[in-house]
């Protein structure tokens, strides 16, 4: 079948849409290959389908076969952002389908506040060792009328903070700042891990997000 101005202009307004879409969220040389990939696909369809009833319902058929512009973008983009980030393990790639996950899937919202929060306390641990280095006499562990006790800020003789309260000495010098490394190399390690296996996990449970129609 060949496409006439009308069918053309048609399927240019679903590449269009489409490319507008996917523009969003992936860089303009993954769009510009998934386009390309896309529109391939959708003409060699074109070319072997017959116009019957007519033209206009035969392409109507092969887009809908497809999907909506908006749906193939999404799980287009679902896919490419997965695979770059269990492929790489990279923090950018995570980040990136993480985000889109969050914003496309309840399963994918849960797990991002879990992450974030990992990442959160990995920046923590850099804050105290920065903070122990830059100001020694107001950051680190702190012994209220010398009594020891566990760590926290509630009743407790022992706590960790960036201000000596009333009636606080500093328990230890720059020990702190090997506790702050360490605390923020392994959180940021178990956070990184775990969200690349949740990704693996999401997209094996997804296989095929992302199929092109026979």
């Amino acid at each position: 079948m060949e496409l006439s101005d009308t069918g053309e202009s048609r399927l240019n307004g679903y590449l269009f849409v489409l490319q507008r879409t996917l523009g969003t969220s992936l860089s303009k040389d993954v769009v510009r290959d998934a386009v390309r990939e896309i529109e391939s696909h959708l003409r060699e369809r074109v070319s072997v389908a017959k116009p019957e009833p007519d033209e206009r319902a035969s392409l109507e058929q092969i887009l809908m076969e497809l999907g909506p512009p908006l749906r193939v973008a999404q799980a287009y983009a679902t896919e490419r952002t997965l695979d770059e980030a269990v492929t790489t393990g990279r923090l950018l790639p995570i980040a990136r389908a993480i985000g889109h996950l969050a914003t496309t899937t309840v399963v994918g919202f849960v797990a991002s506040i879990l992450i974030v929060v990992g990442y959160a306390a990995a920046v923590g641990g850099l804050i105290i060792a920065v903070g122990k280095i830059v100001f020694p006499d107001y950051t680190g562990f702190w012994y209220r009328d010398g009594y020891s006790g566990a760590l926290g800020t509630w009743p407790s003789n022992l706590s960790i903070n960036f201000w000596p309260r009333p009636g606080e000495q500093p328990a230890g010098g720059y020990w702190v700042v090997v506790i702050g490394v360490l605390m923020a190399v392994l959180f940021f390690a178990v956070t990184n891990r775990s969200a690349r296996k949740f990704l693996s996990w999401f997209r094996a449970r997804r296989r095929g997000i992302f199929e092109l129609p026979e």
